[in-house]
C-alpha cells in the first residue's frame, strides 16, 4: 500500500527536491556577482528530473567515486549535486573584464521562475493529497 502511495507522489516530490536545489545553486550564482573570475552555474531540469525519477524508481544510481586512502573525502564532486545531477556552466551573453559570468538579469529571472514552478509543485502535491484524502474519506 505504501509504495503505491510512493508511486503517486514521487514525480512531485522528486521535482521538488530538485528545484529546491536549483534554488540554492541560483542563489549561490547571485550571492557570486561580485565575485572575481566566478562561473556562474545551473542544471538541466528537464534530464535531472528524469534522472531522479528513474533512480527513484529503482535505476541504478551513480557510481559512487572511489576511495583508495583513508586520507580521501567521501562526497559528491564539485560538478555534481548531493544526487548526482551534473552542474553546467552558465554561457555569459557578454562576458565581464573580472571573469565573472554572473548575468544578474538571467539570474534574476531564472529565481523568480523557479520559484514560481516550485510553488506550484506544492499546490499539485497539496491537491493529490487532498484527492487521495476524499477517496478515503469517501466525501461526494
Amino acid at each position: 500500500m505504501l509504495g503505491k502511495l510512493d508511486d503517486y507522489l514521487r514525480f512531485n516530490e522528486a521535482a521538488l527536491n530538485l528545484r529546491s536545489q536549483r534554488q540554492q545553486l541560483l542563489s549561490s550564482n547571485i550571492a557570486n556577482a561580485d565575485t572575481p573570475n566566478f562561473k556562474a552555474r545551473d542544471v538541466d531540469f528537464a534530464s535531472a528530473l528524469q534522472n531522479a525519477v528513474g533512480r527513484a524508481a529503482g535505476a541504478p544510481a551513480a557510481p559512487a567515486l572511489a576511495t583508495t586512502s583513508p586520507g580521501h573525502l567521501a562526497g559528491n564532486s564539485a560538478g555534481t549535486l548531493a544526487d548526482g545531477t551534473p552542474l553546467l556552466y552558465r554561457t555569459p551573453a557578454q562576458g565581464a573584464v573580472d571573469g565573472n559570468t554572473v548575468d544578474m538579469d538571467v539570474e534574476r529571472n531564472q529565481f523568480a521562475d523557479n520559484a514560481i514552478r516550485y510553488e506550484a509543485g506544492i499546490t499539485l502535491i497539496n491537491a493529490q493529497i487532498k484527492g487521495m484524502m476524499a477517496a478515503i474519506q469517501g466525501a461526494p
